[in-house]
């Protein structure tokens, strides 16, 4: 099956109306965060290589631009570390040329000591790197980095990055409980920002089942006290509980067909990303809004997480108005 690179436009925190472009094959990074929604790392590499056709990623960039809504963003994430892509500047500077929608990149920030990779950022309009620790044993155990990743380097590299780039920074700060939350861990962190000087911090913290089951989340009030230890600009962007069933985006009814491939089998993230052509992080947001509502579960099976449909729940409509459907694209691969 031909991989997508391109998803959405899907509601975003902090972006509005966000047009996803994945450009690494799912969970290749030079981290393995306990904390990350897509699971453990599979693929940890600290090597630039072109994981995607740059020309495949812009063509598929503007066929949704001329399809689908404008979004307010179109954002580099998605299922491993943007800036490991050899090539992501001819990427931004592609996507430049045929639009006016500002281009953010969503990145841990580890490889920004690299000069060639800082330049490869320059004619974003937003980056989003991230500083989850304020020491290095509060990295190596939240980030757990490739070998090649030391905490000192990956500062200086924030700090280049941030007095270099011209245009906004906004720092995600992921809190942990019972690792980070404390106040001198933050205040180590805050001591970074006020070298860094961003635009803004955001502290978030774990809303959505994490790689390690001891990964914490930090209630929102005490992430709203942490934000008094910065100097700049400090907001939450945690989620709350959500009780709304997400809209359906660009006329499909996304979670029906989510239940209706896991009514068949149970899938992984990565499986049911392959088996709707959608990126693994756009999946994990409607998985996270049917297990809220009864609709669908994990099981962690080994160290790879299923979800499945729970008998009586919501069941996926029917087109034609009989039932539970059993439309939907090929299964996924259950990997």
């Amino acid at each position: 099956m031909k991989r997508h690179f391109v998803y959405g436009p899907v509601p975003s925190r902090r972006l509005g109306l966000s047009l996803g472009v994945d450009l690494l094959p799912f969970k290749t990074c030079d981290y393995d965060c306990i904390y990350c929604q897509l699971g453990r790392t599979t693929n940890k590499t600290e090597e630039l290589e072109e994981y995607a056709p740059v020309d495949e990623v812009l063509a598929e960039v503007a066929s949704k631009l001329e399809s689908g809504p404008r979004p307010d963003f179109i954002s580099l994430a998605g299922s491993g570390e943007p800036t490991l892509h050899g090539r992501i500047g001819d990427v931004i500077a592609g996507i430049k040329a045929m639009t006016a929608v500002p281009v953010a990149v969503i990145t841990n920030g580890s490889l920004l000591w690299r000069p060639e990779v800082r330049s490869a950022l320059a004619q974003a309009d937003v980056v989003m790197p991230s500083l989850d620790a304020g020491s290095r044993e509060a990295f190596e155990r939240v980030n757990r980095p490739h070998g090649g990743v030391s905490f000192e380097v990956m500062v200086e590299g924030l700090i280049a990055f941030a007095r270099e780039f011209t245009g906004k920074v906004w720092l995600e700060v992921f809190v942990v409980g019972g690792i980070t939350d404390r106040e001198d861990e933050v205040r180590r962190i805050a001591a970074i920002v006020e070298r860094m000087r961003p635009d803004r911090v955001q502290l978030n913290t774990v809303s959505r089942p994490p790689a390690e089951r001891y990964a914490m989340a930090v209630p929102r009030e005490r992430l709203e006290a942490l934000c008094g230890l910065f100097t700049v600009p400090c907001e939450v962007i945690a989620e709350g509980p959500k009780s709304k069933r997400v809209e359906v985006v660009g006329g499909r009814d996304v979670e029906d067909e989510i239940v209706t491939l896991l009514s068949r089998r149970p899938c992984t993230v990565e499986g049911i990303a392959t088996g709707l052509g959608m990126a693994p992080d756009e999946v994990v947001k409607h998985l996270d809004a049917l297990c809220q509502r009864g609709s669908v579960r994990q099981e962690r099976q080994g160290e790879a997480v299923f979800y499945e449909v729970i008998a009586g729940g919501d069941q996926p409509r029917d087109p034609l108005g009989g039932g539970p459907g059993r439309g939907g694209r090929g299964g996924g691969s259950g990997g």
